[in-house]
């Protein structure tokens, strides 16, 4: 019996030290944020009150990433009121699918998605201002029903320096509870 635990225990601690410690999964962390087009799933939990909360599948896909000239123009076209970035800020658009599908019934609970659920940061953690300019056309605001997915634009103020920014979701920041951390994409 002694054997046979010393071999377990050799063999998980073996484990630990050749892959236990491997790689986080794409969009778990800032360390580990995905890359435009790589869909990322979690899980919403719905309800009021006391009442029993539905889980709900969430899948996010950072679709597209504009910045500079090119954001610049598409911020103007989709306002011509919308003010020229400060100096040393450079536009950052990013175009983002939501996917929102309940796992059981009844499965009526509406998930009101934000442009305030939708954060830019520094690779440091430095928070970033939404840019306060009308995005491109679709908006990021839609009220979410289950088997419903919405694309949208979210504007940002990114520092001309940082050339690696991140993006992250967190339900939280809209009155839902979201299981498990926040979602991170490469704002680039």
């Amino acid at each position: 019996m002694k054997t046979i635990r010393f071999c377990f225990m050799f063999l998980c601690s073996e484990a630990v030290l050749l892959g236990g410690a491997s790689a986080q999964a794409p969009g778990t962390a800032p360390s580990a944020a995905a890359p435009a087009g790589v869909p990322i799933a979690g899980i919403l939990e719905c309800g009021e009150g006391y009442t029993s909360h539905e889980l709900y599948d969430m899948t996010i896909t950072l679709e597209e990433v504009l910045r500079g000239d090119e954001a610049r123009e598409h911020v103007r076209a989709a306002d011509p009121r919308n003010p020229a970035e400060p100096p040393g800020f450079d536009y950052v658009l990013a175009r983002v699918r939501f996917g929102y599908r309940a796992r059981g019934v009844p499965g009526t609970c509406v998930h009101p998605l934000a442009p305030g659920q939708f954060t830019a940061y520094s690779a440091e953690g430095e928070a970033y201002a939404a840019a306060a300019v009308t995005p491109p056309e679709p908006g990021m605001r839609r009220e979410m029903k289950s088997g419903d997915t919405t694309e949208g634009w979210l504007a940002f103020l990114v520092p001309e320096t940082d050339r690696a920014p991140l993006l992250s979701f967190s339900a939280d920041r809209g009155g839902a509870v979201q299981h498990g951390e926040p979602k991170w994409f490469l704002l680039r």
